[in-house]
C-alpha cells in the first residue's frame, strides 16, 4: 500500500508518501518560522493562509517524487489536535484528492504521528513500551502495548516543556524560536552555578507542571546583572532542570510498568542534553531508548503517512473530522 500523508496542525507544512514495501519514498517539509518571528510566536490565521498557499505545490512535487498519482492508494491527513483552521487546510485538500482520485481519505491523530515516528528508523522499537510525547504543545507519558493500544500515565497540567522552553527564552531576549535558541546559549552555560527546581518530582505520579519553573527563572532574572555570560548560566540552569524532570518521570514510568524501552518524540526530543540524559538512565535500567531522526522530531508529513498507512491497512475507513482536542486514548486498537 502507497499512502500520501499531510501534516498542516500547526505551523509546519509536511507532506511525504510512504509504501509498506519500500518504506518512505519521498517527503518535504517547510517551517513558517521566518512568518511568525516578528510575532513572537504563532498567528493562527497567518499560519493557515501559508499553509494554503505552500500545500498544493508542495503535494505536487512529493508525488511526483514518489512515482506519480496513479499509484497512491490513499491520503492520509492530520485531523487533530491542532489549530482548526490549519487543521482544515490539510483535511480540505487530502479529503479533495481521495474523491479524485478514486481512493480512501482518513484523519490520523497528531500525537500517534508522533509516537510512531521512531518506527521510520532502524531498528524500529518493538511492543510494548512507554512513550514521552514532548513538544512545544504536549507533554505526555504513554504507556503503549501497540498501535492505538494506548495509556496515559501523565500529562501536562498547565504548561508543555517545550512552551516553558519558548517562555524563558523570550525572557532571555533570545530569538524566536526561542527553545533551540536556548539551547544553544546553555552550552555556553557553567554547569551548577545556579540551581532551579525539579517541579512535582518531590512527589508521587506522573504528571508534569513547568509553569512553575518559568516563574522561578523569572525570579532568578531578576536578581541577577544582564549579561551575556549570567544569560548563559540561567540557560543552563533552565535546561538542567527540565531535563532532570523529564528523566525522572520516565525513569519513574519504566519502573511502574516494568517496561525496558523508551520512545521519546516530538520537538523537545531532538534537545542533545535530554538525549544523552535519557540515553544513559534507560541504559543504567536495563534497557534502550529510541528517537526519530531529528527532523522527524518535529512536526512532518512523514510521521502522519505511515500512521495513517497502518490504519488504512487494516481496513480503518471513515470521514474523520478535525478537532482541537483530541484525547490518545479514545483511538481503537489495530
Amino acid at each position: 500500500m502507497r499512502v500520501l500523508g499531510i501534516e498542516t496542525s500547526c505551523d509546519e507544512t509536511g507532506v511525504a508518501v510512504y509504501d509498506t514495501d519500500r518504506g518512505l519514498l519521498a517527503h518535504a517539509l517547510y517551517s513558517q518560522i521566518r512568518l511568525h518571528a516578528e510575532y513572537g510566536g504563532v498567528v493562527p490565521e497567518l499560519a493557515s493562509r501559508d499553509h494554503v498557499q505552500k500545500l498544493l505545490p508542495m503535494v505536487q512535487k512529493v508525488v511526483a517524487e514518489a512515482g506519480g498519482s496513479e499509484a497512491i492508494d490513499g491520503v492520509v491527513y492530520t485531523a487533530g489536535p491542532g489549530l482548526v483552521g490549519a487543521l482544515l487546510v490539510g483535511a480540505c485538500l487530502g479529503r479533495s484528492l481521495g474523491f479524485a482520485w478514486g481512493v480512501p481519505a482518513l484523519g490520523v491523530h497528531h500525537m500517534e504521528g508522533h509516537l510512531l515516528a521512531p518506527m521510520l528508523e532502524e531498528p524500529k522499537p518493538e511492543f510494548p513500551f512507554i512513550a514521552l510525547l514532548v513538544s512545544g504543545g504536549h507533554s505526555l507519558l504513554v504507556d503503549v502495548k501497540g498501535v492505538g493500544q494506548y495509556r496515559t500515565l501523565g500529562e501536562s497540567i498547565d504548561d508543555a516543556a517545550g512552551e516553558a522552553f519558548d517562555k524563558v527564552a523570550k525572557l532571555l531576549k533570545l530569538p524566536y524560536p526561542g527553545g533551540p535558541a536556548l539551547a544553544k546559549l546553555a552550552e555556553q552555560g557553567r554547569p551548577g552555578k545556579y540551581d532551579l527546581p525539579r517541579p512535582m518530582t518531590d512527589r508521587p505520579g506522573l504528571d508534569f507542571s513547568f509553569s512553575g519553573l518559568k516563574t522561578a527563572a523569572r525570579v532568578l532574572l531578576m536578581q541577577l546583572p544582564e549579561d551575556e555570560q549570567t544569560k548563559a548560566d540561567v540557560a543552563r540552569a533552565f535546561e538542567d532542570a527540565v531535563v532532570d524532570t523529564l528523566s525522572i518521570k520516565c525513569e519513574r514510568a519504566l519502573k511502574q510498568t516494568g517496561r525496558k524501552r523508551l520512545v521519546v518524540a516530538g520537538g523537545v526530543g531532538a534537545n542533545k542534553r535530554l538525549r544523552a540524559r535519557l540515553k544513559e538512565m534507560t541504559v543504567s535500567q536495563g534497557g534502550d531508548v529510541f528517537y526519530p531522526r531529528p527532523e522527524f522530531c518535529t512536526d512532518n508529513g512523514a510521521m502522519i503517512a505511515y500512521a495513517g498507512c497502518l490504519r488504512l491497512a487494516a481496513g480503518k475507513l471513515g470521514d474523520t473530522p478535525v478537532t482541537a482536542r483530541w484525547a490518545l486514548d479514545s483511538l481503537t486498537a489495530l
